[in-house]
């Protein structure tokens, strides 16, 4: 196989964010980064002050590394383009046929039907040819035995066809040249289902294969046969998955166990070849798949209705209020006036019951506990719905960070590298740390987008957990600012030709910022470890059993998953 050689592409050959990210087993590391102004974080983030010391990371790395040399296993995955799947389905076809010794037709049919596993094909004949033969359609002789007269009937409109026009399948049944191809151009119409295509007789199984279509169907037809037995190939086969990105027509096999499942194509998009939503690790993929159907859900917009909002006490259309006083009015046609606070008429209100701004009737009710259960419902909605907010939009703006730092990244790569290199006289290939930081930022961007999503899931009740998930998460964000700030705003004074600045400044800035990119890949690859094993580090006490317990958990708050997001109604129905 030796286009396979050639043409496969492995996955350390990729241009793979994860596998390199992690491992710490190769030098030249791919990111994506991220050019989003102050780093896209909620605090700026170029602050030095609260931050970590190296010191600190080279002990905490060293402290997390030695009890989980079992936590990743190397995957291994191959890209396949459109040559490189022809060329493996012909291989399997050849071994087929070779090995038992049926024309490559037939293989081609015995491989699609056990999903282009040429080792199922062998177990299966050599168990019970006759049985295989039966199932798939391949008859050793014809059931039907034609006399040799000069002219035949055709089995479907029936006229009478020398036999130079009459074709058959294995089994003998006899169909005149222009039925056939009528036949096989409405099952290839059809679909993919044409590639099980049997005899048009009812009585009949026998298969109808490649070779027939190749003389009988119109070239259009031909070419979508084609096309459809291509995509068996990988549709069929469990080992393999197309990409998932628009318009990208490579093909994805994996040959791994456990683990790792997160991959990346030659169109640089990277997916998670389990579920085959984009790549998420270290979250499992029932947690994203949670998310996603959470941030697709009614649910939350009922929790900001009942949170937000209560029922008219006439029509029961729920009405929003978020400023003004308690002098309500519906929309019409209803145009009911009542109170807020109690939901009594308004007509029943003034003075003496509080006025515009108070409701005396409210007060006297709630203290007997008229409103308890109301109120205590309202409340939990509201604060299940700030928590979702909180997450989603840290959830969300990685994720648009993310997409605009590829194309800033684009912009580096393709404008600013040319100019760095003409104004400091210095080769292109010397200023691969440059773009090194920014695939290590958009990458570290894509891991902290999840966390999020991994946070809003992590059990109230597990506050050693949380707090050594948020602490981690927090140190890691504050990396990254570090990393962005120098990547983008300190890069900018080099980049223009009037600044006139010693090569020192920018070989001490060549030091810095390959630094930064070193001690943010450790915060990430400490964060994705812990995350992974289930932050097992934290005893049953709540406390941290590594180098982060000892440090104040409180480093992370303002940065990472606490605090609570400001939601800000838009409506507004009173006086």
């Amino acid at each position: 196989m030796e286009s396979d050689e050639d043409n496969m592409v492995d996955a350390n050959d990729v241009e793979s964010v994860d596998d390199d990210i992690y491992s710490g087993e190769l030098e030249d590391d791919y990111y994506y980064s991220e050019a989003d102004g102050d780093g896209g974080g909620e605090d700026g983030g170029g602050d030095d002050e609260d931050g970590p010391g190296y010191d600190f990371m080279a002990e905490a790395a060293d402290d997390l590394v030695e009890d989980s040399l079992y936590w990743r296993q190397q995957q291994s995955y191959s890209i396949l383009k459109e040559d490189d799947i022809n060329q493996r389905q012909d291989d399997a076809i050849t071994r087929v046929s070779t090995v038992l010794s049926i024309p490559k037709v037939d293989a081609t049919i015995l491989l699609r039907h056990y999903n282009w596993s040429v080792s199922k094909v062998h177990d299966e004949w050599f168990a019970d040819e006759d049985g295989v033969r039966s199932t798939v359609g391949l008859l050793d002789r014809p059931a039907v035995h034609v006399s040799d007269v000069r002219e035949l009937t055709c089995g479907i409109c029936f006229e009478f066809f020398p036999r130079s026009r009459i074709v058959s399948a294995a089994c003998g049944h006899p169909f005149c040249n222009s039925c056939w191809s009528g036949y096989i151009n409405a099952s290839v119409n059809d679909g993919p289902g044409c590639l099980a295509l049997r005899c048009p007789d009812p009585s009949c199984r026998a298969a109808v294969g490649l070779d027939m279509v190749n003389m009988l169907a119109s070239d259009e037809e031909k070419e979508k046969y084609a096309r459809y037995l291509l995509r068996s190939y990988v549709e069929d086969n469990r080992k393999t998955k197309w990409c998932p990105a628009p318009g990208c027509e490579c093909a994805v096999d994996f040959a791994g166990g456990a683990g790792n499942f997160d991959v990346s194509c030659l169109c640089s998009y990277s997916f998670c070849w389990s579920c085959t939503e984009e790549a998420h690790r270290p979250v499992d993929c029932g947690t994203v798949s949670k998310w996603i159907l959470k941030n697709s859900a009614e649910s939350e917009n009922m929790n900001w209705i009942l949170a937000n909002s209560k029922p008219c006490p006439k029509c029961k259309r729920p009405i929003e209020k978020n400023q003004g006083c308690m002098h309500m009015t519906c929309t019409p046609p209803c145009k009911f006036e009542f109170c807020w606070l109690c939901l009594g008429s308004w007509s029943e209100h003034g003075e003496r019951t509080g006025g515009f701004y108070a409701c005396n009737r409210y007060e006297a009710a709630k203290q007997e506990g008229a409103y308890d259960e109301a109120e205590k419902r309202r409340e939990m909605a509201k604060n299940s719905l700030e928590r979702y907010t909180h997450y989603y939009e840290r959830w969300a703006s990685n994720q648009t960070s993310r997409q605009k730092a590829l194309a800033d990244l684009q912009q580096m790569q393709n404008v600013h590298l040319a100019k760095l290199s003409d104004i400091h006289c210095t080769p292109e290939s010397q200023l691969k740390f440059i773009t090194d930081a920014w695939l290590q930022i958009v990458e570290c961007r894509r891991v902290l987008k999840w966390t999020y999503a991994y946070g809003f899931y992590l059990p109230d009740h597990e506050q050693g957990k949380r707090q050594f998930f948020e602490y981690l998460q927090g140190e890691a964000e504050s990396g990254l600012e570090r990393l962005h700030q120098c990547a983008e705003k300190e890069l900018q004074q080099f980049l223009t030709p009037e600044a006139d600045r010693p090569l020192k400044e920018f070989e001490e800035f060549r030091t810095k910022l390959a630094g930064l990119t070193s001690v943010t890949k450790n915060y990430f690859e400490n964060l994705v470890r812990a995350l992974e094993n289930g932050l097992v580090d934290v005893d049953s006490n709540g406390s941290s059993s590594r180098a982060a317990g000892s440090k104040d958990t409180g480093g992370s708050k303002g940065r990472a998953g606490r605090g609570k997001a400001n939601v800000k109604t838009g409506r507004n129905s009173d006086d």
